[in-house]
């Protein structure tokens, strides 16, 4: 990329041409259709990607085709994943610096550059496109169409003028920010995660609505960033799917951070004033009513499923308003069709659509006869909300083994019992585990933590592997790392073991010894 006196020079330019001559070439020619495909993906995200890659890659000569009807790469490469971990990058350089203080070092005049921290997300966008780009897909052997997909019957789908027909087909086409029922929002005027990365301008004023995960992590990241930012919750705490103890650890920070945060609030009304001002009006709990001007307003609220247009009915494929409905083999009532990721299921993230796109692919072409199908109901799936500190998921949660009936032991580590998170200066956090009354099995886990995302991943493998806390405990850990906070959890259950006889015992053997 050209630098003119060590500046970036044309970033966003650079950036989004890449990202386009990736994943929508302006240039690129449908191919003609083949006789029939063995499996055509609909839909370029995670799901879809990964089937038609998966299918075409195994070298079966399987004739394989992907439809996408905007940019491949779907939301994660586009207007999720990819650009909001690159902004988030940004803003944690930000709170590092402010942090800096009680470290021993004083950074003042923190200044931060918005059209360039902006410009770096679309360079790092567009040098991560290659891997999900038309070429290479047809590289692979698969035959890449855009535009708009309609089942035309039960085993064919119409796009670009070309009917094409196929033996199995998923539908992969993912889900969009839903737009909450406020009046005059549409004359206001508003963003998504589908608009908020084309920005160069830093909005001085930002509301967020939806206190979820994505509202979360933007609503911090934008403060740290130099928005004021307000952020707008119905429920009681942020992030509801998450423990109440870290739902409030991510409150405390943002608090911290300098986010405005209007718990048990429900926005009604927008307008924009005689000044020209935007005015956002909101319900507390109490029904009382107040109001917040602002410069632009966030939508995280929620997803809807991608089913409009598809023509699912010609293909006997039923779908509700929270998608397209599915077995546990992730087969909809067409038994040729498929379905993966956003499009029907409760996890929404792309992990979940890759590993839900391999169970696809298994139980679509090598499953004869329903036989050795796997099931969306075996997957172990952790998820990780990105904010600073972050809050990372595997299995049941103590509320959820609570209400499931289950007989559980519950094992806390504080991070301040920690000796790397001490002198890391990052204590406020903990692991707790839930695991089988009575033995070792793990059942589930929280962490919150700087790192927990890359962390939560042992605990993960413990679970699929069935590997218990008492072999977690044999495990060496590096010292010091945030890591040894599983460690200190396996010991504390192995303490739990010595009963009276067992403390017994181990005296008798040590005067023998």
């Amino acid at each position: 990329m050209a630098t003119v006196n060590g500046e970036f020079e044309g970033i966003f330019e650079d950036g989004d041409r890449a990202l386009e001559l990736a994943v929508r070439p302006p240039d690129w020619v449908n191919p003609v259709a083949g006789d029939r495909y063995d499996l055509i993906a609909i839909g370029g995200g995670t799901a879809g990607l990964v089937a038609a890659a998966g299918a075409a890659g195994l070298g079966l000569g399987l004739r394989v085709a992907l439809i996408e009807r905007d940019r491949l790469g779907g939301d994660c490469l586009n207007v999720g994943c990819v650009p909001s971990k690159a902004l988030i990058r940004s803003a944690r350089v930000v709170g590092d610096l402010r942090r800096g203080a009680g470290l021993g070092v004083t950074a003042d005049g923190v200044a931060v550059d918005f059209e360039r921290v902006m410009g770096r997300l679309r360079a790092v966008r567009g040098a991560i496109a290659p891997h999900d780009s038309a070429q290479r897909f047809t590289a692979l052997g698969v035959d890449v169409f855009f535009g708009e997909a309609q089942f035309v019957g039960r085993d064919a789908i119409a796009v670009g003028g070309q009917t094409l027909r196929f033996k199995k087909a998923v539908i992969a086409t993912g889900g969009r920010a839903a737009r909450p029922e406020i009046d005059g929002l549409e004359a206001v005027g508003y963003h998504t995660n589908a608009t908020i990365f084309e920005i160069r301008d830093r909005p001085d004023r930002l509301a967020v609505i939806g206190g979820g995960p994505i509202g979360c992590e933007l609503a911090q990241t934008f403060q740290r960033l130099g928005s004021q930012v307000t952020l707008f919750q119905r429920a009681s705490q942020l992030l509801p799917k998450e423990e109440a103890a870290a739902a409030a650890i991510v409150q405390t920070a943002l608090q911290e951070d300098g986010v405005n945060l209007l718990l048990e609030t429900q926005p009604h009304r927008a307008e924009i004033t005689a000044t020209g001002e935007k005015l956002l009006h909101y319900r507390r709990a109490d029904g009382t009513d107040a109001a917040i001007a602002v410069d632009a307003i966030l939508l995280a609220a929620g997803r809807v499923p991608n089913v409009e247009g598809l023509n699912l009915g010609a293909a006997g494929v039923d779908h509700d308003p929270s998608g397209v409905r599915v077995n546990d083999f992730l087969q909809t009532s067409n038994p040729k069709i498929f379905a993966a990721g956003d499009i029907c299921m409760a996890w929404k993230f792309t992990h979940a659509a890759d590993a839900a796109a391999r169970i696809v692919l298994k139980n679509a072409l090598f499953a004869p006869l329903g036989l050795g199908r796997s099931r969306l109901s075996s997957l172990t799936i952790p998820w990780v909300t990105f904010t600073d500190p972050e809050v990372a998921r595997v299995g049941l949660s103590e509320t959820e083994a609570q209400a499931q009936g289950r007989a559980i032991g519950v094992i806390t580590i504080n991070l301040a019992d920690v000796d790397r998170a001490r002198t890391d200066g990052e204590t406020d956090g903990f692991l707790k585990i839930i695991h089988a009354a009575g033995g070792d099995r793990i059942l589930g886990a929280t962490l919150v933590s700087r790192h927990a995302g890359e962390t939560i991943s042992e605990l993960t493998t413990a679970i699929v592997g069935g590997i218990g806390l008492g072999q977690l405990a044999s495990v060496i850990h590096p010292y010091p790392t945030q890591a040894d906070c599983i460690k200190k959890a396996a010991d504390a259950y192995r303490r739990t073991l010595l009963k009276p006889r067992t403390r017994t015992l181990l005296r008798w053997l040590s005067r023998l010894s």
